[in-house]
């Protein structure tokens, strides 16, 4: 999984990749709970670019998307924002799979 270093990255990724943003936080428990499931999670959905972006580092990024819990994952497909999963809720293995499958409709 690659980790976001600047808006720059975070622009060009989604202007020019199809592409899920993970948002999380080191300091953020449910964020750790899915984190050891994510490496088979990218490894089955292949087809795209996953990329952690640390919400205490990109605070602005946060509230431009409106990301107002973590851990929150963004999609974006050819520049625009293709779905979202953003709650404060924990998220499941499950839930985090069907939303990406939801993506491909």
């Amino acid at each position: 999984m690659k980790l976001l270093e600047t808006v720059e990255q975070f622009n060009n990724l989604k202007n020019n990749e199809q592409v899920i943003m993970i948002f999380t936080a080191d300091w953020c428990p449910d964020c750790r709970v899915i984190e050891p499931e994510l490496p088979e999670i990218e490894a089955e959905f292949s087809e795209y670019t996953f990329v952690e972006v640390n919400r205490d580092q990109f605070i602005a990024l946060c509230q431009e998307y409106d990301i107002f819990g973590i851990p929150s994952f963004l999609a974006f497909r050819d520049g625009q924002e293709a779905g979202r999963f953003v709650s404060k809720d924990r998220k499941t293995r499950e839930e985090i799979e069907q939303f990406i499958q939801g993506l491909s409709n």
